[in-house]
């Protein structure tokens, strides 16, 4: 119950997480990325979840294009690019990977 101390008193805003998943760090892991027709660039895997992943490139791929990318000896998979810091990009997989694939890339050996 809201009193009259509390009716003006500055709320922050709330942080609102839009991933439908929480993305998992992971060792750093070879990867390759290539837009329709192109061929395949060198990349690196830096955090996944099971509807997307961050990756660093040297190619700078624009927001909304269409790309393929493998992990260590996965089947392509099909993504579109979210973001684009110039260093980074941010993908969203075009359907869930399995999730016997993101156990294999998020498993660490002690």
């Amino acid at each position: 119950m809201a009193t009259r101390f509390s009716q003006y008193r500055a709320v922050a805003p709330a942080l609102v997480e839009q991933r439908g998943e929480p993305r998992h760090r992971i060792l750093v892991t070879p990867a390759t990325v290539r837009a329709h027709g192109e061929e395949p660039d060198e990349a690196m895997l830096r955090d996944l979840s099971v509807y997307g992943c961050r990756i660093t490139c040297s190619a700078g791929y624009p927001e909304g294009e269409r790309l393929w990318l493998r992990f260590s000896g996965s089947m392509p998979i099909a993504a579109t690019v979210v973001w684009n810091d110039g260093e980074q990009v941010g993908c969203r997989f075009d359907a869930p990977i399995e999730r016997s694939l993101m156990r294999a890339l998020t498993l660490v050996l002690c």
